[in-house]
């Protein structure tokens, strides 16, 4: 299998893991290291930037010679927002990457494709590599792709609904029109989830509810892990075409007629 690559920057593992949500710290980072994830994704709201001890610095329990570093912008509501985060996030972490996160409202949890164009092309403009979270919505992600997001990342379903992948044809619409990293991010819900999304061709998966939440986190990583690597395994090996009728897998030439 082939390993993903962003922006330049080779990784291992094509699955992406967040950070929050766990029981506590240990479950978060045996999940880790069970899902095989060499990135990782923190929101820069939850942590204390200007404490060492803040928070028991989830930085200290990191390991960043293990783990790339991916900054998000969860919970910013404007371009404003978010621009600021990123460059407090760069300043911190000192990384030029950030997941940019610009939500409509607090209850759907959906993007603000206005305020998001706005601030993506601000951070392009100052040199961040910037992976956007955004609607399935196969013109906003061109659109993105076009100024120069080093991925796009549509979400699969809402943000913590562990519903799946709700349309797939958007996903493979998407797929056929840019030729960035496609990284499919928020609505996983179980293994199946993932290796459904990975078999439409996305180039990786960012899930952290469907581990974080799962009744045994550490275990459900184990799980997402196969599942990524199976569905991709899937999409290079290319699946038979569908068919309404029945097609003999072995052979008829030389049956014996009676």
């Amino acid at each position: 299998m082939s390993n993903l690559t962003i922006a330049g920057k080779e990784f291992n593992s094509r699955l992406i893991v967040g950070t929050s949500r766990y029981p506590d710290p240990d479950t978060m980072l045996r999940s880790l290291e069970a899902s095989g994830t060499d990135f990782i994704t923190l929101s820069i709201r939850r942590l204390n930037l200007t404490s060492p001890n803040g928070q028991e610095s989830i930085m200290n329990m990191i390991d960043r010679s293990k783990y790339s570093i991916l900054p998000n912008t969860a919970g910013c509501f404007t371009a404003k927002e978010a621009v600021l985060t990123a460059q407090l996030a760069r300043e911190a972490l000192e990384t030029n990457w950030i997941k940019l996160e610009v939500i409509g409202d607090d209850e759907t949890l959906f993007p603000d494709v206005t305020e998001l164009l706005k601030a993506a092309e601000e951070l392009i403009s100052d040199g961040f590599i910037v992976l956007p979270y955004c609607n399935d919505d196969p013109i906003t992600c061109r659109k993105l792709a076009d100024m120069g997001c080093a991925a796009v990342m549509p979400l699969g379903a809402p943000i913590g609904s562990g519903m799946g992948i709700r349309n797939p044809y958007n996903i493979q619409i998407i797929r056929d029109m840019i030729d960035i990293p496609l990284i499919v991010d928020a609505g996983v819900g179980t293994a199946s989830d993932a290796a459904l999304a990975m078999e439409l061709g996305v180039d990786g998966i960012l899930m952290n509810s469907a581990i974080a939440q799962a009744e045994h986190p550490i275990v459900m990583a184990k799980a997402m892990k196969l599942a990524v690597e199976a569905g991709r395994l899937a999409y290079e090996a290319g699946r038979i075409p569908k068919r309404l009728y029945a097609k003999a897998s072995s052979p008829v030439d030389g049956m014996i007629n009676s």
